[in-house]
């Protein structure tokens, strides 16, 4: 129940990256129970590739406590993290990782590799998956959906701009 609400206020956070154009991901750092920092997609307005809503919230988390490392903290994502995320969750020496969708493509807690299981790593976070997953895939093939459908309308008023449709 507790992953749950969590995994709500993470997609609260995603539809903040979706009011921006981004890609719906968002992501919330839990210590003791509380939330202490949220994040969520922020590449394209932040023209930077790092700044994914994970690593939105482990920037703020680590301000917010004042140290890189994040022990006793676990953070909540609604799209499986990707390897670039997880490095730095593991850096971070999170207790758990707490994601909604699986990623086929990118993700990396079992769906294209499990980072997180490697036993030559030096810190070992749990993972857990697929909580509230069809409500954050869900918010993901809409976001998609709207951009597809976007894209042909503009196809067709560029096309009929030009005398055809």
């Amino acid at each position: 129940m507790t992953d749950e609400l969590f995994m709500r206020q993470a997609l609260d956070q995603a539809h903040n990256a979706w009011a921006l154009g981004e890609v719906p991901v968002g992501a919330v750092v839990v210590k003791d129970g509380q939330v202490i920092a949220t994040g969520f997609n922020q590449p394209i307005g932040n023209h930077d590739p790092t700044a994914h809503a994970e690593i939105m919230a482990l920037r703020a988390a680590a301000s917010i406590l004042g140290n890189y490392r994040l022990p006793g903290c676990e953070l909540y994502v609604t799209l499986e993290p990707c390897a670039m995320c997880s490095g730095a969750m593991m850096h971070a020496r999170l207790n758990r990782v707490v994601f909604g969708a699986s990623d086929p493509k990118t993700g990396v807690c079992g769906s294209v590799l499990n980072l997180f299981e490697q036993s030559k790593l030096n810190h070992h976070t749990g993972v857990v998956g697929g909580v509230l997953g069809e409500e954050c895939g869900a918010l993901l093939r809409e976001f998609f959906a709207e951009r597809r459908r976007a894209a042909m309308l503009r196809g067709r008023v560029v096309d009929s701009e030009h005398g055809g449709e």
